[in-house]
């Protein structure tokens, strides 16, 4: 995951810093200068990373801080609201509203993802009841209107493009007007590819945009792009207003400190991030709870989210209930993995979202195994009888049981039980959230209220709770969460009222 080993460098900082007996200057500036070195090895701009080590220090006066004051909780706190403000510029961008027609124009750095960016964004607004549209603008690459032309089939998109036309803006401009005569809410323009070197590519971005009037222009831009950055990024803002950014390829392996000097650079929040290749693999970006997954925090909000977005309605009540009695059993898992198999990978989908817990069942970039793992194992659950399907007990699948299971799902006794031992490892998982009280839709930021120290402590990871300061750190920073002062600590488990 891109910024993984950013946040991991991070958090080792943190928990160094949590170790040391007594927090002086000196520990202090030890800590920082660890995490300074991590953003920097990371991609992130030098002046960014100067100026949130200076902050943090002036927030972190430890000379006027009062005896009794928990100084771990507070410079944790600081390194969490200076990364928020790194990835968030203060100011919201323009949001379409259904039934007036807003059009938005796409522009970013050749290879970063735009053309399938733009179809994602449209099939996202579709699914949320928008009627969008998609215009290719680009002349400049071969094969882009056959790109987009493809996707929006896939999703049951309209589109507008030409393969005789060479002039973008005259396309830009007929297709905008056609979708608005068709009443389309979301119109999408494409348009070419370009970098700062190309100023004649620039001039025509800027013509596109005076003829089509955006209401939003994103700036589409690829997470692995290293220090330049900052430059690219604050020369497309010199040339059109960008207003939102979307960053892209999220699933792979780069350092990805550019997207955090993308976003300085061009004074705009990033609205979407592209977390794989399919059409579903697109989340909205939340700012706190992202920085909470980053440092290894969990984002139970998003689980919660994310529950009730995939599994069917008539399901949910059961599942949740389940879900606080701790309890799971075969047949659980059995609906489960049906619904996984709907919704895509699980460890994008929910175990990047539980404190601690890694996508260990579906790796990325390994889906097709992984589902045709899954798929093995719902035959072999299919040769079970109602009791076992039923059973939390582990010590009912004897030998014997195994064995004509095996048999009837022709699989070998070494599958049955490797099967078994998926069972004992999310039925593991599933325990540790015994006791949560589970908000409905919409009243997640209620969550963490929900919880006492103890429950807490059960779903944190043991590394997290010493970092904490045990059981006694834990219930005084839920107690300080509670505050209006530590409201922006409230990302960490949760993302808080909006």
């Amino acid at each position: 995951m891109v910024l993984a080993q950013l946040g991991g460098s991070i958090a080792r900082a943190l928990q160094q810093m949590s170790n040391a007996t007594i927090i002086d200057e000196k520990v202090l500036s030890e800590c920082l200068n660890e995490i300074s070195r991590a953003l920097l090895q990371s991609d992130v701009q030098f002046k960014l990373v100067r100026d949130m080590q200076a902050n943090i220090k002036r927030i972190v006066n430890l000379d006027d801080l009062a005896a009794g004051h928990n100084k771990r909780r507070i410079i944790q706190q600081a390194v969490f609201n200076e990364l928020c403000k790194m990835l968030d510029p203060g100011k919201p961008s323009f949001t379409p509203k259904k039934g007036k027609t807003s059009v938005v124009m796409f522009v970013g750095l050749q290879g970063s993802g735009k053309t399938t960016t733009c179809t994602k964004y449209a099939y996202y607004h579709q699914k949320k009841g928008w009627k969008p549209a998609l215009v290719c603008a680009d002349t400049f690459r071969a094969g882009a209107f056959d790109q987009l032309k493809q996707n929006a089939t896939k999703t049951k998109i309209p589109y507008y493009g030409s393969y005789m036309e060479s002039d973008p803006v005259k396309i830009a401009v007929e297709g905008v007007e056609t979708f608005k005569k068709e009443n389309r809410d979301l119109i999408i323009v494409d348009t070419s590819g370009r970098h700062k070197q190309e100023a004649a590519l620039f001039e025509e971005m800027r013509q596109v945009s005076e003829a089509t009037k955006p209401d939003l222009i994103i700036f589409v831009m690829d997470s692995s792009i290293g220090q330049a950055a900052f430059d690219q990024a604050q020369a497309f803002k010199q040339s059109v207003a960008v207003g939102a950014v979307i960053i892209t390829k999220m699933d792979g392996h780069a350092k990805g400190g550019g997207a955090l000097s993308a976003v300085a650079a061009t004074k705009s929040p990033v609205i979407f991030i592209g977390t794989g290749e399919h059409m579903e693999e697109f989340e909205v970006f939340d700012v706190k709870p992202f920085v909470s997954r980053l440092l290894g925090m969990g984002d139970w909000s998003g689980f919660m989210d994310k529950i009730h977005e995939v599994v069917p309605t008539d399901q949910q009540p059961e599942l949740l209930q389940k879900l606080s009695e701790g309890s799971f059993t075969l047949r659980l898992m059995y609906e489960q993995f049906q619904n996984i198999l709907k919704m895509g990978p699980i460890g994008q989908v929910v175990f990047s979202m539980l404190p601690g817990f890694s996508a260990e069942l579906m790796p990325k970039g390994h889906e097709k195994e992984s589902q045709a793992k899954i798929k093995r194992y719902m035959t072999m659950m299919d040769s079970m009888t109602n009791a076992e399907l039923d059973s939390t007990n582990p010590k009912l699948m004897n030998e014997s049981r195994i064995m004509r299971i095996a048999r009837g799902s022709g699989r070998s006794v070494r599958d049955v039980t490797e099967m078994l031992e998926e069972y004992k490892r999310l039925a593991k998982i599933w325990s540790k959230m015994k006791g949560l009280k589970i908000p409905k839709k919409g009243e997640m930021s209620a969550l963490s209220r929900n919880m006492n120290a103890q429950q807490m402590s059960k779903v944190l990871p043991p590394q997290m709770l010493k970092q904490i300061g045990g059981m006694g750190g834990l219930q005084s920073l839920m107690k300080q969460m509670g505050s209006k002062d530590m409201g922006g600590m409230g990302g960490m488990f949760g993302r808080g009222d909006k």
